[in-house]
């Protein structure tokens, strides 16, 4: 399964859109999305110019001490014993940031770099780490010029922070290393540099160490995907909503009475969800009758709100802990604010990575209930009188049986997703770094499963938009009909078999674009 946003994407500057204002204080969810995504320029509040100069101060101070201070005037990780004389110390930073800057592998998508460099700005801008305002300055220019250091797939641990992702950021500040320009064209750093009229940095003590030491990178990611998950779970409901009335379910499970004997939050949203979307719908009113036979839907139908509420309630733990780490400064050692330059842990990714993997979880079950929806609209000994696969023809047709297997083979791919990568830990650094929280590897398995969901749920919609359909002489309801509507300039209605992946695309597209809950919401209002 490919990212649909893999790195050698890019968009334009945005124009005429305001500026997000960096101050002291965190930067919103909302704002990293703008700047990741959308192109928004960033600015340097006044405050942070004063608290970045007052730490870079002591940092000055102690650089012409005898004794030693980590970072300053010491080597990293297992060698922060050795104690570096005054005339080496820019060479220490220099070589800091080129022997962490070792990914490999594939290239990381432009919007988690983006989102990487904003936060580690954000925490550059708290007057925490000591790092020269000409330096922060300069990174602020980096990423509003739509430069993005080239960053692998593979490197990060997730402890000491995301080191080799943001090593790579800081070499490309230093005139080094390869970057993509605003159009996307790869070329040495000192190239992009000097096309944006700007000069590279020359790192002083401390700078190094400011620059590397942060979970911006799986931070970012969760960001993101939180901003995802809010889209897909809405639109999640909506696929699930098509597909009861497609199957002939009842609506009456999901009563703001029965949900209140459960007082779980997202589980009364993702209900309310549901009455809206199936209330007046012709269909559901054909058999909600005495005479009707069928005494309970399956589970796929009648638990879909405390399974997609449950998620709910995961992102909504996520939010808050994503919340807290957008506050934080993290960094190793700080500049703390009585003066202190002192060291500490809070580079540790082990809370980020913890709800980046139990997202995973919950994704990898939406989506398992998505396609088990799919399956039983497509099997005639469940799907209440529809053709078998909703074929034209069942048996010179397949319909859309391998739309099935294809959300299949995905669910099957996020379960192993899910799998957590926070309780695994490789020592390094000559056991220095003897316990470390994988939280990029979270974060990289979380982005491939948001995609999965997304693909999942579009074939969901596809195939129940084609079961709607096949009820005809009776209507859909409202919220259905504009979902329908939406999908048939790229998909077409049912009828013989025809190349059926590019459907399935558009499906997908409409879904990760918010098209499918757009079109719903056009008939019920904001859904939860």
């Amino acid at each position: 399964m490919t990212d649909s946003t893999r790195a050698s994407s890019s968009t334009p500057p945005s124009a005429g859109a305001a500026p997000v204002v960096i101050g002291i204080g965190p930067v919103s969810a909302a704002d990293v999305v703008r700047v990741a995504r959308h192109d928004a320029r960033i600015e340097i509040a006044e405050e942070a110019r004063v608290a970045v100069a007052a730490s870079r101060t002591v940092i000055e101070a102690l650089a012409t001490d005898d004794r030693p201070h980590y970072g300053i005037s010491t080597g990293f990780g297992a060698l922060a014993t050795t104690f570096i004389d005054a005339d080496r110390r820019t060479q220490l930073q220099r070589s800091l940031v080129r022997s962490h800057a070792a990914g490999s592998g594939p290239e990381v998508e432009r919007e988690v770099v983006r989102a990487l460099m904003l936060l580690r700005i954000s925490t550059l801008l708290t007057g925490r780490t000591g790092i020269a305002p000409t330096t922060v300055e300069r990174y602020v220019d980096l990423l509003n010029a739509g430069i993005t250091p080239i960053v692998a797939e593979y490197g990060s641990l997730g402890c000491s922070g995301d080191l080799a992702p943001l090593a790579h950021c800081a070499l490309a500040l230093m005139g080094e290393g390869e970057v993509r320009d605003a159009s996307g064209a790869s070329m040495p750093a000192a190239d992009a540099l000097a096309a944006a009229g700007l000069e590279p940095v020359v790192l002083a003590e401390k700078e190094g160490l400011a620059l590397i030491n942060g979970t911006d990178g799986m931070l970012g990611m969760l960001t993101l995907a939180l901003a995802d998950l809010e889209l897909l779970l809405a639109t999640a409901d909506v696929s699930a909503a098509m597909s009861i009335e497609a199957l002939l379910g009842t609506d009456a499970v999901f009563a703001a009475d029965l949900h209140a004997l459960r007082p779980q939050a997202g589980q009364q949203d993702s209900a309310a969800n549901l009455r809206r979307l199936l209330a007046g719908s012709p269909i559901v009113a054909s058999h909600a009758h005495p005479g009707h036979t069928v005494v309970q839907d399956a589970y796929s139908l009648r638990c879909a709100p405390q399974v997609h509420g449950g998620a709910r309630d995961t992102v909504d733990h996520a939010r808050l802990v994503a919340d807290r780490e957008l506050a934080s400064a993290v960094d190793n050692p700080v500049v703390t604010v009585d003066g202190r330059v002192q060291s500490n842990g809070n580079f540790h990714g082990a809370p980020v990575a913890y709800v980046l993997d139990f997202l995973a979880i919950v994704v990898a079950d939406v989506a398992s209930m998505s396609e088990r929806r799919t399956d039983r609209l497509l099997d005639p000994h469940r799907n209440h009188g529809l053709p078998a696969f909703l074929a034209h023809d069942a048996g010179v047709d397949s319909g859309l049986m391998i739309a099935q297997y294809t959300s299949a083979g995905i669910v099957s791919t996020l379960k192993r997703l899910a799998v957590p990568a926070s309780v695994d830990s490789i020592p390094s650094s000559a056991m220095q770094e003897d316990h470390v929280s994988m939280g990029w590897s979270a974060a990289r398995k979380l982005r491939t499963a948001v995609d999965g969901l997304a693909r999942v749920v579009g074939i969901e919609v596809l195939t129940a938009a084609r079961a709607l359909e096949l009820r005809a002489p009776l209507e859909m309801g409202a919220p259905a009909r504009a979902v329908v509507d939406a999908l048939r300039p790229g998909v077409g209605g049912p009828g013989p078999d025809r190349w059926l992946a590019p459907e399935i695309d558009v499906a997908h597209a409409a879904v990760a674009s918010g098209a499918v809950r757009a079109a719903a919401e056009s008939a019920v209002g904001p859904l939860h």
